[in-house]
């Protein structure tokens, strides 16, 4: 019986600022428990691991030469981990303590759960569908690509992929968990063989949820929420991104479904000109008709901090208000010394609408963490 309840694993890939946000709310969340935590580095080749080694001696690094793929750097994390529990962690994330402990009582009194995940919001606190999703059979692949789930998002029958149709505030026995948040017990992970490094970036975690499905065991979503910021370091309307995410999806077909070759191939290929497509058409449209901003950089500030002053003699930020208002726009400000990251989560995410976005001054270094980053 191993003395450390989890083990914590973050690859980092040029998220700097994000990383150490993710480490401080990692920090806090491990209160109580007994932790440890593995940075796999997957050669940023910039100062992240000196950077975040300064401020937090207990994480124990693992730095690559090269690019290695978010499958192989996890892999690395997990086989050195010690835990009871191995929790699969994005560097661009905000946890708090109910994310570990209550996952952690699920999984103790569920034997049949193969791995857990949780509600995750953006930096804005608008739900992220990839949160829980289906298996991608040809039917739902199908529907996903060619569109049919956007016009019917509430459809059990067009719209499985993302399982829209489930309310994301109660918990759900369901098929796939994000690689962004999945807790499993360490020596399971081990056993089925943690991530298939044969995917390089995205689709390991759909593989690993049906490996576990395989194996007689449910994945359970708990609708505990989370800040993920997603994809600081990858941009999701572009053409490469559609050609890595699709050809992962081939790679899972012709591990998975070899016997719908004949159907899975045509249409995940197909797919990938369409959307391939449908990226160049947005991105052109985008230049000749930028569309206006939800977030105008003339909506007031609102400060939430109980030291204003040096929030405001580093930002620069001389008017303000206090609360965020029930109506209209606003640029809301949070101090990470006044509340903390559970807190930070509640306040996103109980406050979240159109017109309201929301940043996190680091009074440690006099930084404001966003969506779209901004340093002082």
């Amino acid at each position: 019986m191993t003395d450390i309840d989890i083990t914590i694993v973050i690859v980092n890939f040029r998220v700097k600022y994000f990383l150490e946000q993710t480490l401080r709310s990692v920090e806090q969340a491990l209160e109580g428990l007994r932790g440890e935590v593995f940075v796999i580095d997957n050669a940023s080749g910039d100062d992240s691991v000196e950077h975040s080694k300064a401020l937090f001696p207990w994480v124990k690094f693992i730095c690559n030469k090269k690019n290695v793929g978010f499958a192989r750097a996890n892999n690395q994390g997990i086989n050195a981990a010690r835990g009871e529990f191995t929790l699969i962690l994005n560097p661009d994330t905000i946890i708090s303590p109910d994310c570990l402990r209550k996952p952690i009582e699920w999984l103790r009194g569920h034997s049949d759960t193969g791995a857990v995940g949780i509600r995750m919001v953006d930096g804005n606190g608008v739900f992220l569908p990839e949160s829980k999703r289906a298996f991608p059979t040809p039917w739902v692949a199908f529907c996903k690509i060619f569109g049919l789930s956007a016009l019917a998002p509430r459809s059990p029958k067009l719209a499985k992929y993302h399982l829209r149709y489930l309310d994301d505030r109660q918990p759900h026995e369901v098929d796939i968990l994000s690689g962004a948040f999945m807790l499993c017990r360490t020596d399971l992970l081990k056993q089925v063989g943690g991530l298939d490094e044969d995917f390089f970036m995205y689709g390991e975690d759909i593989d690993l949820s049906y490996r576990l499905a395989k194996a007689g065991l449910h994945n359970q979503y708990l609708p505990l929420e989370m800040i993920h910021y997603k994809g600081e370091s990858t941009k999701k309307d572009t053409m490469r991104y559609v050609r890595v995410f699709y050809e992962a999806m081939l790679i899972f077909y012709r591990k998975h479904f070899p016997r719908y070759h004949w159907i899975g191939y045509p249409i995940v290929k197909t797919g990938v000109l369409v959307r391939a497509g449908l990226a160049m058409c947005r991105r052109a449209l985008g230049k000749l008709m930028p569309s206006p901003s939800l977030h105008p950089t003339e909506a007031p500030w609102v400060i939430l901090s109980r030291n204003s002053g040096e929030v405001t003699l580093a930002t620069g930020i001389n008017h303000y208000k206090t609360a965020i208002p029930e109506q209209g726009m606003a640029r809301v400000l949070i101090d990470d010394s006044t509340y903390s990251y559970a807190e930070i989560i509640s306040i996103i995410a109980d406050n979240s609408r159109k017109g309201v976005e929301f940043h996190i001054y680091s009074h440690r270094n006099h930084f404001i963490i966003s969506p779209k980053m901004s340093q002082v």
